[in-house]
Order: structure tokens, then sequence, then C-alpha cells
């Protein structure tokens, strides 16, 4: 079967940083930065996404675009004889596997919290109700969590029954160009209001008290996780869209550009979030209470808040769904080139088991909200600890082994495939840094994520 082909570079870009920027991304970037010293740790963190995410980045896209394959063929084509490299493709399925059984539900809350806006719902609400709308309204009704999470999987599967062309590419490239605009109708609305300055300088200005009074080495490691993380490396969401590019451009420029818009959409979103509390006397606090509290809370204080919470939840809608339906891509590939399954059948059958394995994420805080996990984690809280703290910083790790090491692929066939087409190369003295270093800084944070706060 004919490998299929993006049809435009735009749409390789878009797509790639689509998957890349993600609800986490956009609503823990502006808090850990504001707590972190502002521009202190924003330097911190552009300079580990160049040492750290870019590498890595194009180390997976590598293995994608020299095989042509997806995880686990792509890692058979590639390997030595004998060798198992291959296996890590495997955990790489069941890694977008379990990221997808507790996104879809993540991603529902985003499309309800749209409608909520935009029919009114929040109209005339204040303090204790708002809480409640999240908290009760949403968190408490399994019937309302299935009906959102049930229509982000559909509406995504859809999307990826069609081609890569007419589906994910075609959706997503209309998406992030309605997410870019959001943005910039959000952020230019949000400085306006009065006082919002003081939020763009407490969250830009670099503040080396404020850096000091969390600890310079609580900033390095907070700048260190975020970069990483933020580009969703180690389970082969990045490596199928490598499977589908051309050979025109460099890796190293493609990364760079992926990182660069990922990157602008965080920062872009603090712009939107920061002026907008410090107007109205809010400070912003980390994670769901950010989004869903203390949020919808600033919207009704201001004048047309009804309509400037539903372009916001908008925005989020985007920006998660457009991690979804590339997750839902990846699913994909690996059953039509593993299995030998047309796009029809591989839709149905991962469909039905996104669903199914969606429901214990949307019952864990209702039905089953007595159930406790791993480390008294409910369900949400314990498949993402399993992606986040284990399969993205070992699967990293693997990735880098596998095309630096002599056992793997190898260092000079992975800088032969990066630096193929027009853009920046890949130098050639790097080896000794991804050889000696980059592995001791991905262990260093898969050791800080195992370790109980």
């Amino acid at each position: 079967m004919k490998r299929e082909r993006f049809q435009s570079r735009l749409g390789f870009l878009l797509v790639s940083a689509g998957c890349a920027v993600g609800i986490g991304n956009v609503w823990k970037f502006p808090y850990v930065t504001g707590e972190n010293g502002g521009g202190v740790f924003v330097l911190f963190y552009l300079l580990f996404l160049v040492i750290m995410g870019v590498p890595v980045l194009t180390m997976e896209l590598a293995v994608g675009r020299a095989s042509r394959k997806s995880a686990v063929q792509g890692y058979q084509a590639l390997q030595k004889p004998g060798s198992k490299w291959h296996i890590h493709g495997w955990f790489c399925v069941a890694g977008c596997c379990l990221l997808m059984m507790y996104y879809t539900t993540v991603s529902g809350w985003m499309l309800g919290y749209f409608f909520k806006f935009a029919a009114g719902s929040f109209t005339g609400l204040e303090g204790e109700a708002v809480d409640n709308m999240f908290f009760e309204g949403m968190l408490g009704s399994p019937v309302e969590m299935s009906i959102w999470m049930v229509i982000t999987v559909l509406a995504g599967f859809l999307i990826c029954s069609f081609s890569l062309q007419k589906g994910l590419e075609r959706i997503t490239k209309v998406m992030m160009v309605g997410l870019l605009a959001l943005i910039a109708v959000l952020a230019v609305h949000s400085l306006t209001l009065p006082g919002g300055l003081e939020g763009v300088k407490f969250y830009l200005l670099p503040d080396f008290r404020r850096a000091a009074e969390a600890g310079f080495g609580n900033v390095i490691t907070a700048a260190m996780n975020q970069s990483f993380f933020t580009l969703s490396l180690g389970i082969a969401a990045m490596e199928v869209f490598g499977s589908y590019m051309s050979r025109e451009h460099t890796l190293a420029g493609e990364a760079i550009r992926i990182c660069s818009l990922d990157t602008f959409v965080a920062l872009m979103a603090g712009l939107i979030i920061f002026p907008a509390c410090t107007a109205y006397g809010v400070r912003p606090d980390s994670g769901p209470s950010l989004i869903f509290i203390t949020l919808p809370k600033v919207f009704l204080n201001m004048v047309g808040g009804r309509l400037w919470g539903a372009l916001f939840f908008l925005f989020m809608t985007f920006a998660s769904f457009s991690t979804v339906i590339a997750v839902f891509e990846n699913l994909q590939a690996s059953c039509i080139d593993n299995f030998g399954w047309s796009r029809k059948k591989a839709t149905l059958v991962n469909c039905v088991l996104i669903l199914v394995a969606s429901f214990p994420c949307v019952l864990g805080f209702n039905v089953w909200s007595d159930l406790q996990l791993i480390g008294a984690r409910n369900v949400l809280d314990s498949e993402d600890f399993l992606v986040s703290n284990l399969l993205l910083p070992l699967g990293s790790l693997v990735y880098l082994l596998f095309c630096v090491s002599k056992w793997g692929w190898g260092y000079d066939k992975y800088l032969e495939e990066a630096n193929a087409g027009e853009g920046v190369k890949m130098p050639r003295w790097l080896k000794p840094y991804f050889l000696y270093v980059l592995p001791v800084l991905i262990l260093v944070i898969l050791i800080q994520g195992l370790i109980p706060a």
C-alpha cells in the first residue's frame, strides 16, 4: 500500500504543532512562568527546548521519515537484524491509547464549557455557583461528561476516517488558523483591560527576586520539565508525521518551527490569562481550577463576558481537539501498518476501543469517585502519571539511544536522515552530547517524576 503524504509543508507543520499544542501546555505554562520569576523561567525554558526538545523531536521524526512507517514497523525497518528495539513500538501504541483514555474527557470539558458560555448558562452566576457548575454540574454528572467525551471521540475518528489530506490535514489547518486568530483577538482584548499591563509585567519581565524565592534549582527543574513535556515525545505521536513528510527540508529546521509555534501559543495564552486576572484582582491558580473556576468568574465580570468566555473555550477546544485527532491518526496508522487493515476498519475498531476505554476516567469523578489507584490518585491522575512520568521520558530515552548508539540505528544514519534537504543542519560534533549528556538529563526528569511530591 502506497504511503500517504502531506499535501503541503504547511500542513505538516500545522498538524505537528497541533499535536504538540495541548491543554496542559496552554493552562500550565502561564502559571508556572509567573510562579518561577516570569522572564527568568522563559529564558531557561527556551534553553532547554533547544538543547533537549529539538534534538529528541528530530530523532522521532527521523525514524518515521526514514522508515515511512509508524512505531513498530518503523523500528523493524531500521534496526539491526535480531535486535528488539521494535518492542518499544508497542509501548508507544499503548501510550497513545492510554493518553486518549483521559485526554478525550478533558477535551470534552472544553467543548462543554464553550457551549455553556455560548448558551448563556453562566449568566447571573457568581461565587460558589460558578464552582458548583464545574464540580457538581459537570464532574458530578456521568451523563453530561459522557456526552461531551463521546462527541469528542466520534468527531475525531470521523475526521480520521478520511484520507490524511482530506481528513486530518484539512481540518487541522482550519482549526490551527482559527486557534491563532482567536489567540490574537483574546490577547488584544486582555491587554486593553484596565490594569492588564501589570499582568504582563508579572508574567514576562525577569524577576530574579521571585525566582530566588522559588529557588533557582526549582526554576531550572520546572523549565526543564515544561520544555520536555510540551512536545509529547516518546510515544511516537510525532513519528507518524515524519513518515508522511517529504525530504525537502532538514529535520532540525522543521523541529525548530514546530517548537516555535508551540511556544508562541503557550506564551500568548499567558497574555490572555494574566492581564485578565490582574485586571479583576484575581490571582491565577494552576490546573483545572484556573480554567474552569477562576477564568469563568473573570469573564463574568467583563463587559461582553459571555462572548469572551465562549471565544476562550473555543480556543481551548481547538487546542485540545488538534491533539486528539493527531493521536487518533497515530493509532490509525499503527493498525494499517501492523495488521494490514483498511482505514475504515481501523477507524471502527479504534473508535470502539477508545470509547470503551474512556469511560473509567469519566466515572472516576462521580460513580467511582472513591476509587484510588497509583499512589492514591484517581483514575485520570493515575493514567496521566503512567503517560507523563513513565512512558514519555522512557520512550524519549529509547528513541535517543536508538538513533545515536552503535547498538541501534546509529548516529551516522540518523544524521544523514536528519540533514537531508534544505535548512538547519544537525552538526556531527554533537554526538558526545547526545551520547553522554542528553540521556542523563532525561533520566533526571524520569527520576523526578517518580519521586513522591
